[in-house]
């Protein structure tokens, strides 16, 4: 029999500091949804329940470890673990299947494994110490320079960049009214995928894919998959020297959160100088809300901030500011079924 008083305060004084440590720990399953991705125990999967040892047999790796990674993360809804050891897929555990649309397996090996992603976190407190870049205080350089000069890692990132943008690009095709123009620029449009969900959604526009020589020799790839034709060019170039002239639309997504002011200001100038007299420009964001809110993009903005030189996120006085300096108004915000918004914008002047 329990002598203790009842107090009305015990689940609470219990609760809370359970609910911090939950948070302090969140390590350890970022770390094992990688060691689940890297091993593609999803894939190996897909056909039924397999057990333990027999996915350990399929990867090469200990039998007994796997399975405490595998049921820790059954006890998460990420896979689940049935009679003698034998796992199987769930809801949760088929985004981290390769093939699968909107995979975000590639994003698990990212942020997991790979050194110029995992080391400069762990080193965050130097860029609240100093303003600047963990990334590159840790790797000796700038992050885009690393990739540039690094194409194992740049392929990684390429593949985590697609993933993110499959899970967020239906909410912008359908979620933004692209009616009323004919010609598209994705503005450091990475492989393609975001403009060619923009494009199948919307059969009455064309499009223009534009990003380094690099990315685009890899783009065409993917573009040959999409069946758009000749509704989708490409386009080389270096988004701070200037973008292809006079379309209707230039969208950028996630392309502003990785620039300082002075840099994201450059960019936009130079749409500014391509765009036509009546065009838009479309930036593509999470924008940061005011007071406590819960938000994604308020710990994106810490990526930003461990990872890039002076990227950031914005609020939407940032963004008027930010606009206003490169000779555009923004006329509206249109929130998505997303954390991304999109962020319409006129020339002021030419």
């Amino acid at each position: 029999m329990n002598s203790q008083p009842n107090n009305p305060n015990t689940t609470s004084e219990i609760s809370l500091p359970q609910t911090l440590l939950q948070l302090i720990c969140g390590k350890w399953v970022s770390q094992a949804i990688y060691v689940a991705a890297k091993l593609g125990i999803a894939d190996l999967l897909k056909e039924g329940a397999k057990s333990s040892e027999e996915l350990a047999n399929s990867t090469g790796v200990d039998s007994q470890s796997l399975y405490r990674v595998l049921r820790a993360l059954a006890s998460m809804g990420i896979f689940a673990e049935g009679e003698n050891r034998q796992f199987e897929l769930t809801p949760l555990a088929e985004y981290l299947q390769t093939d699968r649309p909107s995979s975000l397996r590639a994003i698990a090996i990212m942020f997991g494994s790979e050194e110029w992603h995992w080391q400069p976190w762990g080193e965050i407190l130097y860029s609240v110490k100093t303003g600047k870049p963990a990334f590159d205080q840790v790797m000796g350089m700038p992050v885009f320079e690393y990739l540039s000069q690094n194409p194992e890692a740049a392929k990684v990132f390429d593949q985590a960049m697609m993933g993110f943008t499959a899970t967020f690009s239906a909410a912008i095709a359908q979620d933004y009214d692209f009616s009323s123009i004919s010609h598209i620029v994705d503005v450091g449009g990475g492989q393609g995928g975001f403009l060619a969900g923009i494009l199948k959604a919307n059969p009455h526009l064309k499009g223009t894919l534009y990003d380094l020589p690099p990315v685009i020799e890899g783009a065409k790839q993917y573009l040959k998959t999409t069946e758009l034709g000749e509704r989708c060019q490409v386009a080389a170039g270096n988004f701070f020297e200037s973008v292809p002239s006079n379309a209707d639309a230039y969208i950028l997504k996630s392309i502003i959160h990785d620039w300082d002011d002075e840099r994201a200001i450059a960019i936009l100038k130079n749409c500014h100088s391509a765009i036509t007299e009546q065009g838009k420009l479309l930036l593509v964001e999470m924008v940061l809300p005011p007071g406590n809110e819960p938000f994604p993009g308020k710990f994106l903005d810490l990526e930003m901030l461990v990872m890039s030189t002076g990227g950031r996120e914005r609020t939407e006085p940032e963004f008027r500011d930010l606009l206003a300096a490169a000779g555009f108004q923004l006329t509206n915000i249109i929130p998505t079924r997303s954390p991304l918004s999109v962020i319409e914008g006129v020339p002021i002047s030419h």
